[in-house]
């Protein structure tokens, strides 16, 4: 199965990386000086899951060296939604499945317009990892998950396929039927765990059982399920019990990306995460109060602090 995988970050490498050594003939999509790495050194993944030296690593710049793929998992940060879309045409064949695994929940009607409905499926990835050197990859724990489905509910041989890689490939893969509601319990947890963990500049293990802050945690993933409700999404009536349970056994050192890229100085994913939030709120009339306040208190920080 060829696998294209456009930002080889945290979440593009880690999974990659797993894939390539199961079998899949992977190649990543990357720039500057991390590309450069992965030319010459290879691409190394550790952390809580073990080591991974790819080595050699196929990785270009240049979609149209690689041709029409099989599977693109898409994983770049998500102000480049459409221009990396633009991007990555060369690799769309007929059959081709591209696979958000962004933050958020509008990655996928946003590419739509651009590759076509029948491209692109829904995707979630559950995974902390981070670069944290060119070409170098660290994961917070050994949780390691992804869900992804077509949008219609239907088992298509295509995803089928790519589940039986993921699986091969020793991680956690979920072929869903209810993709979207996926990608909103996904979107209930990180919106806020991003907004409370940058603002806080502490990890999850830090936060979760903090008596002043716990309420925080639980009004802010409430206002996520109002939202969500409203606009007519299928969460499960246990939606908030679940969202709980899951951050109750996060690994202590987690911290979101935006908190990470908050302290690094970088530009921030809040517009669609905590900036969604709110976005939608006021749309479909669902107060939104501890988002708001989140988001205000974020937003300086929004295109970074470098320079």
């Amino acid at each position: 199965m060829r696998i294209a995988v456009v930002g080889a970050g945290g979440v593009g490498g880690g999974f990659g990386a797993a894939l390539a050594k199961a079998g899949g003939d992977v190649t990543f999509i990357a720039r500057g000086a991390h590309l450069a790495a992965m030319r010459s050194q290879g691409l190394k993944v550790g952390g809580g899951r073990g080591e991974t030296h790819l080595v050699p690593t196929r990785a270009t710049d240049n979609p149209a060296e690689i041709g029409q793929v099989d599977i693109v998992l898409f994983c770049v940060k998500l102000w480049d939604v459409e221009s990396a879309g633009e991007h990555i045409k060369p690799l769309i064949g007929p059959d081709t499945a591209v696979i958000p695994l962004q933050n958020g929940i509008d990655a996928a009607e946003r590419l739509i317009p651009i590759l076509g409905e029948g491209a692109v499926m829904g995707g979630v990835a559950q995974l902390s990892a981070s670069i944290t050197a060119p070409g170098v990859i660290a994961q917070v724990g050994t949780f390691m998950r992804m869900i992804f489905g077509e949008f219609d509910g239907k088992q298509s041989k295509r995803a089928q396929d790519f589940l039986a890689l993921c699986l091969k490939a020793g991680f956690d893969a979920t072929l869903s039927e209810q993709i979207l509601t996926d990608l909103w319990m996904k979107f209930i947890l990180l919106a806020t765990n991003a907004s409370i963990t940058a603002l806080a500049r502490q990890p999850i293990g830090k936060l979760r059982d903090d008596p002043d802050i716990r309420p925080v945690f639980i009004a802010a993933h409430q206002e996520i399920i109002d939202v969500g409700r409203a606009r007519g999404v299928a969460l499960p009536a246990d939606a908030l019990a679940r969202i709980l349970e899951f951050n109750s056994h996060a690994p202590p050192a987690m911290k979101a990306s935006m908190a990470l890229d908050l302290e690094r100085g970088n530009r921030l994913e809040l517009p669609w995460l905590g900036g969604k939030v709110v976005e939608l709120g006021q749309k479909l009339g669902v107060p939104t109060p501890t988002h708001s306040l989140m988001y205000a208190m974020l937003k300086p920080y929004v295109m970074g602090t470098k320079g």
